[in-house]
């Protein structure tokens, strides 16, 4: 690559770093990912992504994990 293409390049990959930056600021986001999946950003790090039969059984899910999350209170901790 030519020291212009390699500028182009880290200009481009440091308007994308500030963009992810804002989003996370401003919450959490939905995105399809390359490969057809949901990915949820902004509840960590890294995305959270499953495809979609995985969010349905998850989400399928949601009394159960609540039910769980309140009998394991004690155990569990919170992250700010």
């Amino acid at each position: 690559m030519s020291d212009e293409q390699l500028r182009e390049e880290l200009d481009r990959l440091r308007a994308e770093n500030d963009s992810l930056k804002r989003t996370s600021a401003r919450g959490m986001s939905l995105r399809v990912s390359e490969k057809g999946a949901l990915s949820v950003y902004g509840l960590g790090r890294f995305p959270v992504t499953l495809y979609k039969e995985q969010w349905t059984k998850l989400l399928g899910m949601t009394d159960q994990i609540r039910a769980f999350l309140k009998e394991n209170d004690s155990l569990l901790k919170t992250k700010v």
